[in-house]
């Protein structure tokens, strides 16, 4: 697999599904570590949430990390592999090389592992604290982010599959970056995370250099439509799913209206809108090289979008 600096990885002796063991919970859960750390738990803070029994805040903290890693599960595997078979089964709509292929069926070997040993700790952090993840429909997340491809590409859903696929892959969040140094949180979290954040450093290199080959292939119309198709995939997949927030902090004893109290003060739009700025600046980055925003219509479909302020550009 190719590198961002153009090296090579050895996937079989460095991928971690070739070469990290079962991540497994530590008796740590009597000694006080977290769950997840507090800072990235928006509602963690709330006057509301701090009036709870502790038992009970500490069952929200574990339910959001479930939330986090059963998305995380979801995600690879119903939206990440979906696009990546094609990609890895000459089905992509892009001549690629058979490496290219390989790649692609490494990383998909990759996001599985990532989808199992993020359920394995669910549950044997489950099992060992005696909270039970609250259910979780992933389906309406993902039409939704299927709703933009329909909208802005008809009649191509493998091309708006494989535009998810790189936003998603050039999106970078605080969680993988953060997580790991906290040293108050369980190890098992810390190590799977962590695990998870290396693995996608290559990722992020390959689905760079395959929207480059994808974008070069496109014609001038459909460069116009790709182009304003990225800031709803972008938002879409960056906008919070409150409704397991809303489950968790009803399955905590709070009632209707203050989980609505809760969930309006925790997630203000403005913060909500800085985050996914942050979040998108390498995808930008990238849409800035492959002049994407040149493309006429794009930087103002950017900004209307919320993704881009001012006059600044995207490597800003």
């Amino acid at each position: 697999m190719v590198t961002a600096d153009g090296g090579e990885r050895d996937w079989y002796a460095k991928a971690g599904v070739r070469r990290d063991p079962r991540r497994l919970l530590r008796d740590e859960l009597r000694t006080g570590q977290l769950y997840f750390p507090p800072a990235l738990i928006p509602y963690a803070g709330h006057p509301l949430v701090r009036a709870l029994p502790a038992d009970a805040q500490e069952a929200l903290a574990a339910r959001h990390l479930f939330q986090y890693l059963g998305f995380t599960t979801h995600f690879e595997t119903e939206v990440v592999n979906r696009a990546t078979q094609r990609i890895a089964t000459g089905r992509s709509g892009v001549d690629t090389g058979a490496e290219t292929r390989l790649d692609a069926f490494r990383i998909y070997c990759d996001e599985g592992y990532h989808a199992l040993y993020s359920f394995d700790v669910i549950r044997q952090i489950s099992d060992a604290c005696g909270v039970e993840p609250v259910p979780y429909d992933f389906a309406p997340f993902r039409d939704r982010l299927d709703a933009v491809g329909l909208e802005a590409l008809p009649g191509q859903p493998a091309l708006a599959q494989l535009l998810q696929v790189v936003v998603f892959e050039t999106l970078v969040t605080a969680i993988l970056n953060d997580v790991p140094k906290d040293g108050r949180v369980l190890t098992v979290v810390r190590q799977i995370v962590r695990d998870h954040a290396r693995d996608e450093g290559w990722h992020h290199a390959f689905f760079s250099c395959f929207f480059q080959d994808l974008w070069a292939r496109q014609s001038p119309r459909e460069r116009e439509r790709v182009a304003r198709c990225l800031p709803g995939l972008i938002r879409s997949s960056l906008l919070p799913d409150l409704r397991p927030v809303r489950a968790a902090l009803a399955a905590a004893g709070l009632g209707a209206a203050r989980v609505e109290e809760v969930v309006r003060d925790s997630y203000p739009r403005a913060a909500t809108e800085r985050g996914m700025r942050e979040a998108a600046r390498h995808a930008l980055r990238l849409f800035e090289e492959t002049g994407v925003l040149a493309v006429d219509g794009a930087r103002d479909a950017f900004h209307a979008a919320g993704l881009l302020t001012g006059d600044e550009g995207a490597g800003a």
